[in-house]
């Protein structure tokens, strides 16, 4: 059998074990069975996943793509998280800046081709990142979006050929609200003021009361997901 469809095996039989556990159980778990191969994705919107891999896997890496478009609140917590926390965060740039994406392919791209600017931006950093790695976690929730609903806690992810963890797949946002609370986890300060899904500046709006948790996501458009899951 290929290493490869052992890792496969190994990320099924995981997930069948670990599919009721705690977060912090399961990234103790990823932690002892990959290592130095194990790494957070994190954009700094998920500060719950971020403080507990810092607790269930001192030093890991987390991966952190600076896409040029991020508020400054989100670059500072990154920052913060670096400082005060046992993680190692690794920042990934796009291939181009902004300046010179907007000289190949016109300025606010995200707003005319949104796809292809979260391809250029996000996707493709992330391939690179993730390329010395066997195993990655996400901040995914199943009730985040209709698109995420059957995510499991322990996966395979088929296009990159690695396990997929999204430890935090079960929980509500009053389980978030309550950890962040009991820990007095460090958030970003944009969830003050309305923001409850944090991406990039041009692309991400407050939330009214009432509105979906996503829906100051690409406001206007038919977008939902910025590709890295699917």
């Amino acid at each position: 059998m290929s290493a490869t469809a052992d890792l496969r095996d190994t990320a099924l039989a995981a997930g069948a074990e670990l599919e009721s556990a705690h977060p912090l159980d399961v990234l103790a778990w990823a932690h002892e069975a990959f290592g130095d191969g194990l790494v957070v994705a994190s954009s700094m919107a998920d500060e719950i996943l971020v403080h507990l891999a810092s607790r269930a896997a001192p030093g890991v890496d987390v991966l952190f793509i600076d896409t040029g478009y991020h508020f400054a609140e989100t670059i500072g917590t990154r920052d913060a998280f670096a400082a005060t926390t046992p993680i190692t965060v690794r920042t990934v740039l796009p291939q181009q800046t902004v300046a010179e994406q907007d000289a190949e392919h016109g300025a606010r791209l995200h707003a005319r081709r949104p796809d292809l600017c979260c391809a250029l931006r996000k996707v493709e950093p992330l391939e690179r990142g993730l390329g010395p790695y066997q195993a990655w976690v996400t901040g995914m929730r199943r009730e985040d979006a209709p698109t995420r609903t059957d995510i499991p806690v322990v996966g395979w992810d088929e296009r990159r050929s690695k396990v997929k963890l999204n430890p935090l797949a079960a929980w509500t946002q009053d389980d978030v609200d309550a950890y962040a609370a009991e820990h007095q986890v460090l958030l970003n300060p944009l969830r003050q003021i309305g923001y409850t899904s944090i991406g990039c500046a041009p692309c991400t709006r407050a939330v009214a009361p009432g509105e979906d948790a996503r829906a100051g996501r690409w406001s206007g458009q038919e977008k939902t997901e910025c590709g890295l899951h699917l």
